[in-house]
C-alpha cells in the first residue's frame, strides 16, 4: 500500500458521506495520519469552528484552495 496523500497541519476540505452536516466551505486542518481501514487511509481532521475532532477517510478530502 502507498503513503498518505495528505500530512499533518494541511488544509483540506472534507466531504461527509451523507449531507447537511458540514458547511460546503468549511476548511479543516490534519492532525494524525491513522491507520487504513477496508484499504483506505483515515486522517483526524479538525475545524477552527468545531470544538472536537473528526475521522475522514482520505476519499472524502481534498486539498483545501
Amino acid at each position: 500500500m502507498s503513503n498518505h496523500r495528505f500530512k499533518v497541519g494541511q488544509t483540506v476540505n472534507y466531504t461527509p458521506g451523507f449531507i447537511g452536516s458540514v458547511n460546503a466551505d468549511a476548511v479543516f486542518k490534519i492532525t494524525h495520519l491513522l491507520p487504513a481501514e477496508d484499504d483506505e487511509f483515515q486522517y483526524r481532521i479538525r475545524s477552527a469552528s468545531e470544538p472536537y475532532e473528526r475521522v475522514a477517510k482520505e476519499s472524502q478530502l481534498n486539498r483545501a484552495a
